[in-house]
């Protein structure tokens, strides 16, 4: 391309660049040197490909020398690689074509300009003149032609049979003039996290050593917005400086029930790693390197998370796929490590890049973008369906126009319910560099069959951080462990359809609550409300606050300890929790059935014997023995928490009876619990 080729001299009054053999001067003399200087430093940029930040220096000259052709040139060369300067590209390479038909490379440039602003027929012309002119060309660019003379029969095809998909920008407060670009969001759509790049990015303005350079660029940071009451999207902030620094920060993907953020970093020592920061409360947790097979020593940049937990989908470019850049699985282990990837196959991937996968939390409907396959220019929106009667995907389809077009179209995600969808895009119409569209509807010819189930967990009605810990019903097998937000005390989970599912709702201290949901038979998407409240206060029975289909029967919970009317002033209470107490021992609980189950508890039972404990009709495991104080049984739940056990809690017996540790902590026995 003639970008590599280009050389350029700077004298005093003037300098010439060369179209290949076709010199063209430009006369320098009635310059501002404030001018040579943007010249110089647009040129340098063009050079090292950041044509984003070369244009609008090449733009400004140009208005004020509007006869020079090399400007124009230079403007079109650059507008190929913007979307939003398609048009403006065309129209500067057609009017050096027509001044001067010898410019270098020009029928090919001219080519690929035509090809993305849909005029696909003379794209091919173009290249079929340029083969003529240009005898002797490498294979690499013969296969360069080849591609976009695909990509053009590809594009005349689809825009045929246009589908009724409705694209909008989504507006202010989510685009500003700057870029926001790679939108991830939770299932329910209620939250939005997104890469960021402009002025309000940590560090500002910088150079590549992240030092402040009035003439550098701005470094990725990921911003969150959440929906309020009116369904509209808030003012979108920074996700704080645990997550942010003054380096590029990019996130690339978010768990369906909005508590997994993965993030991409490179940290100059390889290509470029996938991270994990996972929400608290309101805190993001400090992101840590993906432990296992997934990153290598190559690039992995993209990813996405099945509703379960259990399989991650990734993009890498290490040694042995097809080509390019490859779609990947592995699976969790015990350990919290990830297995061995497994390539997708040739069903997915193809010689050329397939990148930014996205499973949807039905776990059967595959979204992820191409260079391949039937592609009508740079990445294309594919979709594939997995088969679990034989484990195989269908042939990868591509999504259509105008979802798609001869641009890159990447970084697509869906809604749990399929009716929108999300990109990132840098159109004619949008406010910055890169704006987030709305595709309405998100998936067309195909459903979603799964539940979306929500609610909040409370405790006498504060929000608080309740389990719940799903496993299938009339099938051996666990589905998923999932936790409610500790500050809002909302949970979220996607089941899909089926099977029916066991819910235990779990609170330390409290009865668990078992909820049943039937999906054998369903053949579309819904949604299911369960707000679970624990009590402190003595009830004839739990009470469901929602119902589904098959509720089990409630059990009575122990409260024949729980004083109802006397509530001490708790400010006097001066344990430490090393204390001892006749008649009092604690344990650590790891489950609790109403019929002893074949439990498994392989991963802990170097912790100490497992005991079966019967109190009221309920079998109890605990694990480690009694212990006579607090402390040293929260030391022991510690340790059962970290081997893989992570409902486990502390539950107290006195003379001979199970009581509630705040019960306990009422009466001054043991120290004031934290909240």
């Amino acid at each position: 391309m003639f970008s590599k080729v280009i050389l350029f001299l700077f004298f005093f009054l003037s300098f010439s660049l060369s179209f290949s053999q076709v010199k063209v001067k430009m006369k320098t003399n009635k310059w501002r040197p404030t001018e040579r200087d943007s010249m110089q430093r647009a040129q340098l940029l063009f050079e090292e490909e950041n044509y984003s930040m070369a244009i609008p220096i090449f733009e400004q000259i140009l208005k004020n020398h509007p006869d020079e052709l090399y400007l124009k040139y230079m403007n079109g060369l650059c507008g190929l690689y913007r979307s939003d300067k398609h048009g403006l590209a065309l129209k500067y390479l057609v009017e050096v074509f027509e001044k001067n038909k010898k410019t270098a490379e020009i029928e090919f440039d001219l080519a690929k300009a035509c090809h993305l602003n849909y005029k696909f027929d003379e794209s091919i012309a173009f290249l079929e003149d340029y083969k003529k002119r240009v005898t002797k060309l490498e294979p690499k660019r013969l296969k360069e032609i080849q591609l976009i003379i695909d990509y053009c029969n590809n594009g005349k095809k689809l825009i045929l049979n246009p589908l009724p998909a409705n694209i909008t920008n989504i507006g202010s407060p989510i685009n500003t003039e700057a870029s926001e670009y790679v939108p991830v969001i939770s299932s329910d759509e209620s939250v939005m996290i997104y890469t960021y790049r402009g002025s309000k990015s940590i560090g500002g303005l910088q150079n590549a050593y992240n030092q402040a350079d009035p003439y550098g660029i701005y470094y990725e940071d990921v911003f969150i917005s959440y929906k309020d009451s009116t369904d509209q999207f808030e003012a979108p902030k920074s996700i704080g400086p645990i997550i942010n620094g003054i380096s590029n920060d990019a996130a690339v993907a978010l768990s369906a029930e909005g508590h997994k953020l993965f993030i991409f970093k490179d940290d100059g020592t390889n290509g470029g790693d996938l991270y994990l920061s996972i929400l608290t409360g309101k805190e993001w947790s400090v992101p840590e390197r993906l432990h296992g097979d997934v990153n290598s020593s190559a690039w992995e940049g993209s990813c996405s998370l099945t509703s379960d937990g259990k399989t991650l989908y990734f993009t890498s470019e290490r040694k042995g796929g097809y080509g390019g850049k490859d779609i990947y699985t592995s699976r969790i282990q015990e350990d919290g490590s990830w297995g061995t990837a497994i390539n997708m196959g040739d069903k997915i991937n193809t010689p050329y890049d397939d990148d930014a996968p996205f499973i949807h939390p039905d776990g059967r409907i595959l979204v992820y973008s191409s260079k391949g396959r039937n592609s009508m220019g740079g990445y294309d929106i594919f979709r594939a369906v997995y088969n679990p009667n034989d484990s195989t995907w269908t042939d990868a389809e591509n999504m259509g126009y105008p979802i798609n077009s001869p641009d890159d179209d990447i970084y697509y995600v869906l809604t749990a319910d399929g009716k929108t969808g999300y990109y990132s895009s840098g159109k004619v119409d949008g406010r910055g560099l890169q704006d987030i569209y709305k595709i309405s509807p998100g998936l067309i010819g195909l459903t979603p069959f799964l539940a979306l189930l929500k609610g909040t967990i409370t405790l006498d009605g504060v929000p608080v951080e309740g389990k719940i810990h799903i496993d299938y019903e009339g099938r051996t097998g666990h589905y998923a462990d999932v936790i409610s937000n500790s500050s809002s005390g909302k949970y979220l989970v996607n089941l899909p359809g089926g099977d029916n599912y066991k819910i235990t709702f779990r609170y330390e201290g409290q009865q668990d609550q078992v909820k049943t949901l039937d999906l054998i038979a369903i053949t579309g998407y819904t949604e299911k409300v369960i707000d679970i409240n624990f009590s402190t206060v003595k009830n004839d029975t739990l009470k469901d606050v929602a119902t589904i289909s098959n509720p089990i029967n409630t059990i009575k919970p122990d409260s024949s300890n729980i004083n109802k009317i006397h509530e001490p002033d708790l400010t006097k209470n001066k344990k430490t929790g090393d204390e001892e107490t006749e008649g009092l021992i604690f344990k650590v609980q790891i489950a609790a059935f109403r019929m002893p189950a074949n439990y498994n508890y392989n991963k802990i039972k170097h912790l100490g014997q497992v005991e079966q404990l019967d109190l009221e009709g309920i079998v109890r495991f605990t694990i480690g023995g009694e212990f006579k104080t607090l402390n040293s049984a929260n030391e022991h739940c510690k340790k059962v928490r970290y081997a893989g056990q992570s409902d486990a809690f502390v539950t107290a017996i006195y003379n001979g009876k199970r009581v509630y540790l705040e019960q306990l902590e009422k009466d001054g026995i043991i120290p004031v619990l934290p909240k």
